[in-house]
């Protein structure tokens, strides 16, 4: 049986304290807006650290929306199928658990990637991935607010293209940006300490019930598992002070962090060496961290800043060697086949968006089959 997107019927005197309606089909109207939510979101704002946060988060009102969020794009998935079969049991159950604050996060199924690198990924069921979403659906807008302007990686509007843009802007600024500082963390979410992870969610937070419950979710798996949709924001808050510290204490205009890959941009080489060593002493003082070995500083006109997919000039951008040797052995196979237009343009359709953001017109007119361009 298809289920479409659940959503909350108001609750009834006498009854259950959440009462999933449905009707024979299956579909349920929502009835009770986000209000109280919106509210609070606006007031928040104006606060220091918040506080009244877990009652939002396990609302019926809440949780249909974060059910909504999670099943997106995965209704036909095994994990949704199977939590869809008891739709209205399964989600009294996530309430009342909440409610009593003995949910609890449900064991991981642990498998390997190895594409682009090797990485261990941590998989959840859906029950608890409704979880995550009801507490981001609250906490979204109070941690993005923590974030530095130039953080990106997993926040709304923040992604690749976002920090292109930005430094393609900023290298205009030629006499500023002469060299550049990389570096990223070593095996930066498998060694983010937990305790410190808690002491950082407890500058915003002071609301207990949601602290122990946060607290749950990272003490679930060792580090911050890869795959968990509450890791990636984890993770950005795990360095948002520092972000701060690198803006507000040392004064860097041009600083550019996308999850644990850093770049930094400066007219001095000799004081980027200097830095890098307040950067490894802050680290491994206040965050338990280290850095890879493979750190550089260097000079952007000569060798160019490898980041997100780009490789960066003061006068132009190309797409990274790695990409580029994707697209050509793509477009290989494709110019030896007999496909129509439609299929070609669908199959190489990726590496055409990354060459659309760069200075990629010859390579493009060189590698793909000309009659289809």
């Amino acid at each position: 049986m298809q289920v479409t997107p659940l959503t909350y019927a108001k609750k009834i005197q006498g009854q259950r304290p959440c009462h999933w309606a449905k009707n024979n089909n299956f579909q349920c109207v929502l009835v009770a807006p986000l209000l109280r939510g919106e509210r609070s979101r606006t007031k928040s704002k104006e606060m220091k650290r918040y506080g009244n946060l877990y009652e939002q988060v396990c609302s019926p009102e809440n949780l249909v929306l974060a059910y909504q969020k999670a099943r997106k794009g995965k209704a036909t998935t095994y994990g949704v199928r199977l939590f869809d079969k008891h739709l209205e049991k399964n989600m009294n159950k996530l309430h009342d658990e909440l409610v009593a604050e003995t949910y609890r996060t449900s064991e991981y199924s642990v498998f390997t990637i190895y594409d682009p690198k090797e990485r261990e990924i941590y998989r959840l069921p859906f029950c608890d991935r409704v979880v995550h979403h009801a507490i981001m659906n609250i906490m979204e807008p109070i941690w993005t607010s923590i974030f530095i302007q130039h953080t990106y990686s997993c926040i709304k509007g923040r992604g690749i293209h976002a920090v292109l843009m930005a430094i393609k802007r900023d290298l205009k600024d030629v006499s500023n940006t002469k060299y550049c500082l990389k570096m990223d963390v070593r095996k930066f979410y498998p060694n983010i300490d937990h305790e410190i992870l808690k002491s950082i969610l407890r500058k915003k937070i002071k609301d207990s019930r949601l602290l122990n419950l946060l607290d749950g979710i990272i003490d679930s798996a060792p580090g911050v598992p890869i795959g968990n949709y509450l890791s990636q924001f984890f993770a950005n808050l795990y360095l948002a002070y520092f972000d701060h510290w690198m803006k507000e204490t040392k004064h860097f205009k041009y600083y550019y962090r996308y999850a644990d890959d850093i770049v930094i941009l400066y007219d001095d080489k000799t004081y980027l060496h200097d830095l890098l060593y307040e950067i490894t002493a802050y680290l491994k003082n206040e965050l338990n961290l280290q850095l890879k070995g493979n750190y550089q500083v260097f000079p952007v006109n000569s060798r160019g800043i490898d980041f997100v997919g780009y490789k960066f000039y003061h006068t132009h951008i190309l797409m990274r060697k790695t990409i580029k040797k994707r697209l050509c052995r793509k477009a290989a196979k494709l110019n030896k086949k007999d496909i129509d237009v439609k299929s070609y343009k669908m199959q190489i359709a990726p590496w055409i968006g990354w060459a659309s953001h760069c200075n990629s017109k010859h390579l493009l007119k060189k590698v793909l089959n000309e009659k289809f361009f």
